[in-house]
């Protein structure tokens, strides 16, 4: 592998593989609202919450953590306003005190807020503003949830990105994503480039798949699995990662390192290959090679849909799971693609509806069609071109199924929204 395309994927994997509490959009919303406090210097008495149609959808019914079980745009911006530190991004919230959870409730209660659906287009974009006795500031973020694009006070520009700097910086190193690099980069990792990294995705993956097992949150899909399935290691896979969203969605305010901008896509990569190497027995440093191989593959599969969409992004993480898994039973890149494809085949088209309790379900079933795509081919089965959406070649049908989420999918996009609106 050529030196700057080795570069370029440990680089990546520092940018997105980054600490988050709580699911990332209401996320946003706090951080840009606490970007705009500080720059008011006041507590405001009127919020206005502009923001594009697919955030109304992922904040609609997720619980925002630290806030006691509040849910909704007005309570993440809330949060950010009254207790969050814009420094920690989106780890925003991540220190609230009771005083200050007591002082959420009662400033929502107070404070005049309005919300309304952006014009501008964008799928992802946030836009806060904030007054005061004659005063206002704002925050905007466009593209990402850390990518602000704009602040002002008082109508002055206090700092902006102009357009042609509003792409996130990891998108020259996507373009160079390909699914032979990945294992090409994963066979000549050197594991001092990578631990910091990957020690964190499993230390605080896994602990909050624990919180998730061992307490009641949301619909309870890990507990359900392992009472129902018993204990063996792909129900374990299944039930660890689930259990994890379970404890996400529900509020629970222990942090995960995300994937593709996604707490739920963080955990499906890394929590069943975590599970599958132990029972495995394999290195550390052969974890840290296959967790290469299961990001990258997800960082790989969402780049070409986008950030939000109507097409599930844990269905891509279910991907590289099984993908990484793969690579630590020895395979390569041949077993590798055919398991990609017969997991594409398998479980694209599951929708994006908003995040909540389902999400750790639909889970299950990215990592139940992962291990299946893998089971297959190492069984002498799998899908060709021709069938459905797939192509010949893990690019072309990588590129299909981008298609399909990014263009295709858009109008199911906007049938959601309207739908969960009504």
């Amino acid at each position: 592998m050529e030196e700057h395309i080795y570069e370029a994927y440990v680089r990546l994997l520092k940018r997105e593989l980054v600490p988050a509490m709580g699911c990332t959009e209401p996320i946003a919303v706090a951080y840009a609202a606490a970007a705009a406090a500080r720059e008011l210097g006041c507590l405001p008495d009127t919020v206005d919450i502009c923001v594009s149609a697919n955030i109304i959808k992922n904040v609609k019914s997720v619980v925002v953590p630290n806030t006691g079980g509040l849910r909704g745009l007005e309570a993440a911006a809330a949060a950010g306003i009254i207790a969050g530190d814009p420094a920690r991004q989106l780890l925003v919230i991540s220190e609230v005190t009771d005083e200050n959870r007591a002082q959420i409730t009662a400033y929502l209660n107070s404070a005049a807020f309005t919300v309304q659906e952006s014009e501008s287009g964008a799928l992802f974009d946030i836009f806060i503003s904030l007054t005061k006795g004659g005063h206002t500031a704002s925050c905007r973020i466009a593209g990402n949830h850390t990518n602000i694009v704009s602040i002002s006070r008082d109508g002055e520009t206090v700092y902006s990105r102009t357009p042609k700097n509003q792409a996130p910086e990891s998108s020259e190193d996507k373009e160079l994503l390909t699914v032979e690099r990945i294992i090409d980069f994963a066979d000549m990792l050197e594991a001092a480039d990578v631990k910091d990294i990957f020690d964190c995705q499993i230390a605080y993956n896994m602990a909050i798949a624990e919180e998730g097992l061992k307490n009641s949150y949301g619909a309870r899909i890990g507990q359900v699995l392992l009472k129902a399935n018993g204990n063996d290691v792909l129900t374990r896979a299944k039930a660890y990662a689930a259990a994890a969203s379970d404890a996400r969605m529900g509020g629970c305010e222990k942090p995960v390192v995300i994937n593709s901008g996604s707490g739920n896509q963080g955990i499906t990569a890394s929590v069943p290959v975590v599970i599958y190497a132990r029972e495995l027995g394999a290195s550390e440093e052969r974890l840290y090679r296959a967790l290469a191989v299961s990001n990258l593959v997800t960082l790989h599969l969402k780049s070409g849909i986008g950030p939000l969409s109507a097409y599930c992004g844990v269905i891509s993480a279910g991907c590289g799971a099984a993908a990484g898994i793969t690579y630590l039973y020895g395979g390569k890149f041949r077993e590798i693609a055919h398991t990609i494809v017969n997991a594409l085949a398998i479980n694209s088209g599951v929708i994006c509806d908003g995040a909540k309790a389902s999400c750790a379900a639909k889970i299950v079933s990215a990592v139940d069609a992962g291990i299946l795509g893998m089971q297959m081919f190492r069984e002498g089965s799998q899908f060709v071109g021709g069938d459905g959406i797939v192509s010949k070649g893990v690019e072309n049908t990588i590129q299909n199924v981008s298609r399909l989420a990014a263009e295709g999918m858009r109008k199911t996009d906007a049938e959601i929204i309207k739908i969960m609106l009504s």
